[in-house]
C-alpha cells in the first residue's frame, strides 16, 4: 500500500556534462497537500555533545555522535504534526544532501524484508541524521548504510549527496535493503517516484554501493525475475498503473527537455535512469525540468494541444504541491569557499525564480527563516509571497504568463551577475570573513527579489481587476 510520503522529482548531472563543469543535484519537494508552510534555516556546527535525533512521525531515536558540522535545512513549519523534513541543503564541508525522493518495493521483496514502521529512520530526520557527520558524497552513502544497518528504514526513500566531484545517489527500498550508484561525469539522471537504478555491476565498487548481503538475500527468497542479468528496478521496483500514469511520464519528459533527440514512450516501464545528452547541460536547463508540465504535448494541463482527456492523463512535474524546488550546485569554477549554491523556488516553480543561497552564508534573512503557520500568512515571508504569485499567475494563465516570462527572465540574469561578482570578492577571505561577507550580500539580494515580486504581483492584481467578469460599463449619455 502506497503511503503519503512526499511525491518528487529527481535530476541529477555529473561534472563533465554541464556547461560549466558544475556538479548539480536537484529535486522537486512535494507533499500531499497544496500548503506545507517551510523555512530556511542553518543549524550549527557543535562539539563535545553526543546528543539523540528524534523522529516526530514515529518512534525512530538516532544517537547522533559528539561532534557535527553546521548544515543547512529547509524545515516544516509545523513540524509537530507534519514531522521535520529539513529536505536539502549543504554543510561546512561543502557536502550537499537532498532527501528524499519516495520510492516503492513490490510486494514480493517487502513481504520477506518489512520497512520498520515503527522506529526505523524516516523522511522526518533523515537529514539531521546524516548531513552534519559526513565528508564528501561517498561518505554519506556510507554513514547512511551504517544507519539503516543499525535502525532500519520506515519508508522506501532515494537519497542524493553531492560534492565538487560526484553526485551518488542512493535508493533504500526495504526495511535493510538499498542500493547507491554514482552518477557518471559525463551524464544526467533523471527519476520521479520509482525505483530508478537498474543494472547494478558488483565488480565496481567505484561507482555502486549496497546494503550487506544483498545478492544473497535476492538469491535466497528467488526474487529476480531476469534470466540474465541483476536489475535492481526489476527485482525491487513496481511496474503498474499507477506507474505508468503518476511517474514513468515524468521520467519521459525529463529525458524529452534534456535529450531532445531520442525517442521514448510515457508508458515504458524500462524508461533509462541515466542518459547522455546530445548537449552540455545549464543550470537552466534542470530547473526547466523542475519546473515543467508537459509544455508542447498534448498532455499540459495549462495548454489547448490535447483534449480533457489527455490534459489530466499524466502527474506533471511542477505542481501546486510543491513546497520548495531546489538545485544543489558545486561550480567547481569558482572559489571554494563560494563555490556551493542552493537554488531554491519556494512556491510553484512553474511561476516563482530559483533564488540563489551559498552554503558558506549562515545567517538566513529573517524572510525565509521565520514563516507563519498557514492562517497566520504575510508577505514579509518568502514562502507565503511566493506561494501568493504562483496562485495570482495560474489565476489568468493566459494574460499573466508573459510579465511573469520575463519577470523570471531578468530574475535569471540578475542572479547570475550577482553570483559571480559576489563568489570572487571572497578570495583571501577567513572562514568567518567568508561567512559574513556572504551573509551580507545575501540579505541584499533578498530584498531586492522581494522588491520585484511584490511590485509585479501589484501589477498582476490591478491587471486582474480589470479582467473581472463583474463589470459594466455605463452608457456616457445616461
Amino acid at each position: 500500500m502506497k503511503k503519503n510520503l512526499s511525491a518528487c522529482t529527481t535530476v541529477l548531472v555529473g561534472k563533465s556534462a554541464t556547461i560549466d563543469g558544475s556538479v548539480m543535484a536537484a529535486r522537486n519537494d512535494d507533499t500531499f497537500a497544496p500548503l506545507t508552510p517551510q523555512r530556511f534555516v542553518t543549524y550549527p556546527a557543535y562539539h563535545n555533545h553526543p546528543n539523540q535525533v528524534k523522529a516526530y512521525l514515529n518512534k525512530c531515536v538516532v544517537d547522533r555522535p559528539a561532534d557535527g558540522y553546521r548544515y543547512q535545512g529547509t524545515p516544516n513549519v509545523n513540524y509537530e504534526k507534519e514531522g521535520v523534513f529539513d529536505e536539502s541543503g549543504f554543510n561546512e564541508k561543502n557536502v550537499g544532501m537532498s532527501a528524499t525522493e519516495s520510492v516503492y518495493a513490490n510486494e514480493r521483496v517487502l513481504a520477506v524484508d518489512p520497512l520498520n514502521t515503527e522506529t526505523g529512520i524516516n523522511e522526518d530526520l533523515i537529514v539531521a541524521a546524516t548531513l552534519p557527520f559526513i565528508d564528501s558524497a561517498k561518505n554519506g552513502v556510507e554513514y547512511l548504510g551504517q544507519l539503516i544497518a543499525k535502525y532500519g528504514s520506515a519508508e522506501g526513500n532515494g537519497v542524493i549527496f553531492a560534492d565538487k566531484n560526484d553526485v551518488w545517489y542512493m535508493e533504500i527500498v526495504t526495511g535493510h535493503q538499498w542500493v547507491a550508484q554514482r552518477i557518471p561525469d559525463d551524464a544526467y539522471a533523471v527519476t520521479g517516484n520509482r525505483i530508478a537504478i537498474q543494472q547494478v555491476d558488483f565488480d565496481d565498487p567505484a561507482n555502486f554501493m549496497w546494503s550487506d548481503g544483498i545478492q544473497e538475500f535476492v538469491e535466497k527468497n528467488n526474487l529476480n525475475p531476469d534470466k540474465h542479468g541483476w536489475n535492481f528496478r526489476h527485482i525491487f521496483g513496481t511496474a503498474d498503473v499507477f506507474d505508468q500514469h503518476y511517474n514513468t511520464p515524468r521520467q519521459w519528459y525529463g529525458h524529452k527537455l534534456l535529450n531532445p533527440s531520442v525517442e521514448q514512450d510515457p508508458l515504458n516501464f524500462d524508461l533509462p535512469f541515466i542518459m547522455r545528452s546530445d548537449r552540455k547541460l545549464t543550470l537552466k536547463d534542470v530547473q526547466d525540468v523542475l519546473s515543467s508540465h508537459y509544455q508542447g504535448t498534448p498532455y499540459d494541463p495549462l495548454g489547448h494541444e490535447g483534449n480533457k482527456q489527455e490534459r489530466e492523463m499524466f502527474r506533471p512535474i511542477s505542481l501546486n504541491r510543491t513546497q520548495n524546488s531546489h538545485v544543489l550546485q558545486i561550480r567547481n569554477d569558482l572559489p571554494e569557499a563560494a563555490s556551493t549554491i542552493m537554488w531554491m523556488a519556494l512556491g510553484v516553480p512553474t511561476f516563482t525564480p530559483y533564488v540563489p543561497f551559498f552554503g558558506n552564508a549562515d545567517d538566513i534573512d529573517v524572510s525565509y527563516r521565520e514563516t507563519p503557520k498557514k492562517l497566520n500568512m504575510d508577505f514579509k515571508s518568502a514562502y507565503w509571497m511566493y506561494r501568493a504569485l504562483s496562485m495570482i499567475v495560474e489565476s489568468h494563465h493566459a494574460e499573466f504568463t508573459q510579465a511573469d516570462l520575463d519577470y523570471l527572465k531578468d530574475s535569471r540574469e540578475y542572479f547570475y551577475r550577482w553570483v559571480n561578482k559576489v563568489a570572487h570578492q571572497v578570495e583571501g577571505m577567513n572562514p568567518k570573513e567568508v561567512n559574513q561577507f556572504l551573509s551580507d550580500r545575501t540579505h541584499e539580494m533578498v530584498a531586492e527579489m522581494a522588491k520585484r515580486t511584490k511590485k509585479l504581483m501589484a501589477e498582476l492584481i490591478m491587471h486582474g481587476l480589470e479582467l473581472s467578469k463583474l463589470t459594466f460599463n455605463i452608457d456616457k449619455n445616461l
